[in-house]
C-alpha cells in the first residue's frame, strides 16, 4: 500500500501521518517508513521496553515462567489495539506505539513498587507511572547524537499522557505531576481533550487485555476456578456454551477457548458502541474528536455493567489474595529500603548516577536527589531490584 492509498484509506476522523504536530528536534523524515512507525519502532529498541521482560504484572518474576509480564501484557494491549484500529479504519501504527509504550513508566514489582515509591517520593512531588513514562520518552532514554529521550511525534506522547483521558481541569487540589507539567511549557499537549481516537483505543485495548489474562492467570496460579468465574454475568454464557459445543474438553482447552470468546466479545461490544458514537457525533477530523463532550472509543453501556462484577471478583480474588499481598508487601520495603538508603547516602549508588547528581546538583538540592534516585529505582527490574537490595543490606553478599 502507497502512502497515498494508505492516507486514503483512513477514516476522516483518524490520525494521518502526514498531519502530524511532528517532533520538538525537527527530523528528516523517513522515505519508507510514517513518522508513527518510527516512534513505535524506537519505542521497541528502547533500554525501557526490553526491561518490561522482568518487570511485575501481578506476579513477581520468580513465580513462574508462564505468568505475564510488563512485556507480555504491552505485547497483547498492541495487538488488541492494531485490530481494533484497522476495523474502524485508524492508525494502527500510532495506536501501537501509544500502546507499546503506555507502561514504560512502571517501576519493579508492579503497583506495589509503584505505590511504595510514590509514598517516598510524597514530600518531593510524588511519583506516578504515566509521568515517568513521558520522563523516560523524553529525557532517560539517551540513544541520539541529537537529543535525550526518543523525540517521538506530538501524537504519540499525547496518548501516552492522556491514556486515562484528559488531565485537564484538575480535581480540587491537585497538581500536574511533575514531568508533564514541565514538558508543557515547552509543548502543549492539550491536556483539556480528549486524545486522538487512537489513544482512545489503546487505553480501552489495556483493559481488556488485563481482564482477560488476570483471569488466564488466576487460574494458572489456582486462586481461583473455573465454576466459580462461571457464576460471572459476562463469563457464565460463554462457558456454558462452550461445554455444550465441546463436552469433555480438557480445562487447559477450555480456558484458551474462554479468554478467546472472552476477547471477542469485548472487541466486538467496543466495536459497535464505538461505531455508534461516532456516527452520533459525526466528527470530520482528529481535532473535533478531540473537542468532543466524552470519549468516542467506549464499551456499550451493558459491558459496563457486566464488567464490574469481573473486576470486583478479580480485585478480591486475585489482586488482594494473600500470597499476592505477601509477595507485595515484601517488594514494598524492598522499594522503600533502597529509596531511604540512597537519599541517606549517595555514595552508594553506582558511580554514573552519583555523576549524574552532582551535574544536577543532586548532592545539595534534595528534590533533585530524590528524582534521580527516583529514576534509578523506577528503571530496575524485578530481579535487579532483589539484587541490589542484597547486595547493600546483606553482609555476605558481594557489592
Amino acid at each position: 500500500m502507497t502512502a497515498d492509498s494508505f492516507h486514503g484509506w483512513l477514516a476522516p476522523y483518524a490520525t494521518s501521518p502526514a498531519a502530524s504536530r511532528g517532533r520538538l528536534v525537527g527530523e528528516p523524515e523517513s522515505p519508507t517508513r510514517s513518522c508513527f512507525q518510527r516512534d513505535r519502532d524506537r519505542i521497541v529498541h528502547s533500554g525501557a521496553f526490553r526491561k518490561l521482560k522482568h518487570k511485575t504484572q501481578v506476579f513477581v518474576y520468580h513465580e513462574g515462567d508462564y505468568y505475564r509480564t510488563r512485556l507480555t501484557h504491552s505485547l497483547e494491549v498492541a495487538q488488541i489495539a492494531r485490530s481494533i484500529s484497522r476495523a474502524l479504519r485508524l492508525n494502527e501504527d500510532l495506536a501501537e506505539a501509544v500502546a507499546l509504550a503506555h507502561d514504560l513508566g512502571h517501576t519493579p514489582f508492579g503497583h506495589a513498587g509503584e505505590a511504595a515509591l510514590d509514598d517516598c517520593m510524597k514530600p518531593f512531588g510524588g511519583f506516578s507511572h504515566n509521568d515517568q513514562s513521558l520522563r523516560i520518552l523524553t529525557r532517560l532514554e539517551r540513544r541520539y547524537a541529537a537529543f535525550d529521550g526518543l523525540n517521538l511525534t506530538w501524537e504519540t506522547l499525547e496518548g501516552v499522557v492522556k491514556h486515562n483521558g484528559p488531565l485537564l481541569p484538575l480535581p480540587a487540589g491537585a497538581v500536574l505531576p511533575v514531568t508533564i507539567r514541565a514538558f508543557q511549557t515547552v509543548c502543549d499537549l492539550d491536556l483539556d481533550t480528549n486524545p486522538g481516537l487512537e489513544a482512545q483505543v489503546a487505553a480501552l485495548a489495556d483493559d481488556i487485555a488485563y481482564n482477560n489474562h488476570d483471569i488466564d492467570d488466576g487460574l494458572r496460579a489456582g486462586f481461583f476456578t473455573l465454576e466459580e468465574i462461571a457464576e460471572l454475568p459476562l463469563l457464565g454464557p460463554i462457558i456454558g456454551d462452550l461445554r455444550r459445543q465441546w463436552p469433555g474438553l480438557e480445562q487447559p482447552r477450555l480456558v484458551h477457548e474462554t479468554i478467546r470468546c472472552m476477547i471477542d466479545r469485548m472487541v466486538s461490544d467496543l466495536l459497535a458502541e464505538t461505531g455508534r458514537r461516532i456516527a452520533a457525533a459525526d466528527p470530520g477530523g482528529v481535532e473535533e474528536v478531540r473537542r468532543a463532550p466524552r470519549a468516542l472509543v467506549a464499551f456499550s453501556a451493558g459491558m459496563d455493567e457486566v464488567q464490574r462484577p469481573l473486576r470486583a471478583f478479580l480485585r478480591q480474588r486475585m489482586y488482594r489474595h494473600y500470597r499476592v499481598n505477601r509477595e507485595m508487601s515484601k517488594c514494598k520495603r524492598v522499594v522503600r529500603a533502597l529509596f531511604e538508603l540512597f537519599m541517606a547516602e549517595p555514595n552508594t549508588l553506582p558511580t554514573s548516577w552519583q555523576v549524574e547528581l552532582r551535574d544536577h546538583g543532586g548532592d545539595t538540592d534534595d528534590t533533585m536527589r530524590a528524582r534521580l534516585v527516583a529514576d534509578y529505582i523506577a528503571g530496575m527490574t524485578d530481579r535487579y531490584a532483589l539484587s541490589e537490595h542484597r547486595r547493600l543490606f546483606d553482609v555476605d553478599t558481594k557489592t
